[in-house]
């Protein structure tokens, strides 16, 4: 069976990590702080915040955007349903909207008819790894005075306008989910260019603690701590940071392998009149940490028939990215929402396999298989 995913990790991680075990440091400590240090010159921004995964990420931009009860936060409903989730957590509204039917990302036309008094923020996705347009949404936050934050999480690695996602706005949420280009097993990293922001997302992530473990541990003086306010216990492992920086060294190889892969599949599937392939515009670089492809009304097949037919052929594959308002958690709160573009890319789409290291025999059969289904 050829998998949709699987992470890249050898055994420099495995040595990583039990080199760091074997210091007795295990928790947040000096390889959590490495990893922020590198992480942040690889994105271009002045500071990074390790957390334990990209949601508890989310949430901790929310909070020190000042989002709070009342609020309305706008946000894409084909994401995963933690773009939503952490908007609720906070005891804000998400508001849904619409996406670009060829990117999947975000419409910004929607996006401003949805803007009320009550919206504080809004929440792009960089879908499956393509760059929204930041600028044009910098520019409408600032407009209507809203804050920006960036859910990245597919996105570390890709660049928009020359510049590495995380450098472009003050909060840029990442994942390292074994899903992702690069893996922690879990785990999540804010960037910011804020230095308030970074202080109080630092706290956050600890109780709010007012002294770090790593403080009183090497002190030479007795030194009590206080706790400031309420926080969370949102840490990053040394071990997840060891494993992330020999990840991080990485990266670079590993979207460059991920993007050639990708260029096979655009140039094998281009002449399948029946489907549309992603589309990367001039000034965006994806890291392709998925492929989807969206099956138009001449296709001869169903999205769910092709899916099982890849599977009866040993491929896996996966829906088109979910739609949150139509959730069960969610049915309730959007009853009577419609978002005809979003359902209908959610629904025609699929992601096919896309990892590093995958063998030439195996993208020769994904592409086989697939060309053999639809131009029968």
């Amino acid at each position: 069976m050829i998998p949709i995913a699987k992470p890249y990790l050898t055994e420099d991680e495995a040595k990583a990590a039990h080199d760091t075990i074997l210091t007795g440091w295990v928790t947040q400590g000096p390889r959590v702080q490495e990893f922020e240090e590198k992480f942040a010159q690889f994105t271009g921004s002045k500071y990074a915040v390790a957390v334990c995964n990209c949601t508890t990420a989310l949430h901790l931009a929310m909070i020190v955007s000042g989002i709070k009860d009342g609020d309305e936060v706008i946000c894409p409903s084909m994401s995963y349903i933690a773009t939503a989730n952490c908007i609720m957590y906070v005891g804000a509204k998400p508001v849904f909207a619409e996406v670009n039917p060829e990117t999947y990302n975000i419409d910004i036309n929607h996006v401003e008819k949805l803007i009320t008094s009550k919206t504080k923020a809004v929440l792009i996705v960089h879908q499956i790894g393509m760059p929204a347009d930041i600028d044009a949404f910098t520019e409408l936050c600032k407009k209507y005075n809203l804050k920006l934050i960036e859910d990245a999480a597919c996105a570390a690695g890709s660049s928009y306008k020359e510049n590495k996602i995380g450098s472009h706005s003050e909060l840029v949420c990442f994942s390292f989910h074994p899903r992702k280009v690069i893996t922690t097993g879990d785990g999540g990293m804010i960037t910011t260019n804020n230095e308030k922001y970074y202080n109080r997302l630092k706290l956050l992530r600890q109780h709010a603690m007012s002294i770090s473990d790593r403080v009183r541990h090497s002190s030479s003086k007795i030194i009590f701590e206080d706790h400031i306010e309420i926080g969370y216990n949102y840490r990053m492992t040394d071990i997840q940071a060891a494993v992330g920086i020999k990840q991080l060294e990485k990266i670079d190889w590993i979207i460059s392998e991920r993007r050639k892969i990708a260029m096979q599949y655009h140039a094998a599937f281009k002449t399948i009149k029946c489907i549309r392939l992603p589309i990367e515009q001039d000034g965006y670089c994806s890291n392709y940490q998925s492929y989807s492809i969206y099956l138009k009304d001449t296709c001869p097949i169903s999205r769910n028939d092709l899916m099982q037919l890849l599977l009866d052929n040993g491929i896996s594959s996966r829906r088109g990215i979910m739609t949150s308002h139509r959730e069960t958690a969610y049915a309730a709160y959007c009853k009577d929402l419609k978002l005809p573009v979003s359902e209908d890319a959610s629904d025609r789409s699929i992601l096919i396999p896309l990892f590093v290291p995958m063998l030439q025999e195996e993208i020769d059969k994904v592409i086989t298989v697939i060309k053999k289904l639809l131009l029968f």
